[in-house]
């Protein structure tokens, strides 16, 4: 990361913003912040005071301001997408036109500007795709592999990262939990038997930074995270806030999974466990070309990696989880919440 000018598409949502802070302490040259709200920037712009910092105001479905800001970019980590899945569910045209026709852009453009590397942020709603939002960030994910079948191997490395759901970031349901809590509001419970992965922010955000300096082109990383049940979050949630707020069951809301898949079993039997993740390779689509073929060995025990089979979290395990992240540490201390640049 030292010396190298950095792009961070969406940089200003809660993952661009921390993804940013340790991008700058690895004494990155230059990094520019690529968003199109302007009001969003200039709060991110107020904390941050970092020279290094550059602010460009657009949008991913412009490919003439993407192509603007890419000159002189040695790395991209886009992770501008529209995430809500019931309002893609509502507007699927708007899904398509930021999660697909927007990755397409900001792969042509960092193709033309020969960017060295690109990684893209996909979510496990692109495996087994039920939603809008899934279907779309699946077509990104094909997007960045139909580029690296097409790359030299001195061409741009483009390159994966696939993760579920991250603790505190915007649009997941913890935010949404604390809110109700002190509120003195019910927690509005989709279905019990639920399951969802949880990821720290920071885990999230290291590997995004293993896939800038280590992918080779087509590569899917994997983050392996523990799961809980929503029953057991929310359960955990007033243990935390010492809150005995009722529970109220909404049922489930459009496009929403019983649980999550962060990996298919196909892709699994390629993969390589690497600790902490797991480096699914590009598939051959023909002897000879270069990459790594399809291994379908069935090995035993093969299966789905969802959050149903992973290895699952207790109550106490979730409470001493939550009681890491820096926004329920503000909160329980009536302290405003942290900003991460």
């Amino acid at each position: 990361m030292k010396d190298k000018v950095i792009l961070i598409t969406g940089g200003t949502g809660s993952f661009g913003q921390a993804t940013a802070l340790a991008l700058l302490r690895r004494k990155c040259r230059e990094l520019r912040i690529f968003s199109r709200d302007e009001f969003k920037q200039h709060e991110m712009a107020l904390v941050s005071r970092d020279p290094r910092v550059r602010f460009h105001l657009g949008d991913v479905r412009d490919s003439h301001s993407l192509a603007k800001v890419m000159v002189g970019v040695d790395f991209v980590l886009h992770a501008a997408a529209l995430k809500h899945v019931p309002s893609c569910e509502v507007s699927p045209r708007e899904a398509i036109l930021t999660n697909v026709l927007g990755t397409q852009n900001v792969v042509d453009a960092a193709l033309q500007s020969r960017v060295s590397r690109v990684v893209i942020l996909s979510t496990d709603k692109a495996v087994f795709p039920v939603s809008a939002m899934g279907a779309t960030k699946a077509l990104a994910e094909k997007i960045a592999q139909a580029a690296a079948r097409s790359q030299t191997d001195d061409g741009t490395i483009v390159s994966v990262v696939r993760y579920g759901n991250v603790l505190y970031s915007r649009g997941s349901v913890v935010p949404l939990f604390v809110q109700q809590i002190r509120a003195k509001q019910p927690l509005t419970i989709t279905d019990p038997a639920m399951t969802r992965f949880l990821l720290p922010l920071a885990e999230a955000v290291e590997l995004v930074i293993y896939a800038l300096e280590n992918a080779v082109s087509g590569d899917l990383f994997v983050h392996k995270a523990r799961a809980c049940s929503v029953a057991d979050l929310a359960e955990a949630l007033l243990r935390t806030f010492n809150s005995n707020a009722v529970k109220q069951i909404i049922g489930c809301r459009q496009g929403e999974k019983p649980f999550e898949t962060l990996a298919s079993r196909e892709e699994m039997m390629r993969s390589h466990d690497l600790g902490d993740f797991f480096r699914i390779p590009l598939a051959s689509e023909e002897p000879g070309e270069g990459r790594e073929p399809s291994k379908f060995l069935d090995p035993p025990g093969a299966q789905d990696y969802t959050s149903q089979n992973a290895p699952r979290l207790s109550i106490p395990e979730i409470e001493r989880l939550l009681l890491n992240v820096p926004e329920i540490q503000c909160h329980l201390r009536e302290q405003p919440t942290p900003k991460y640049v």
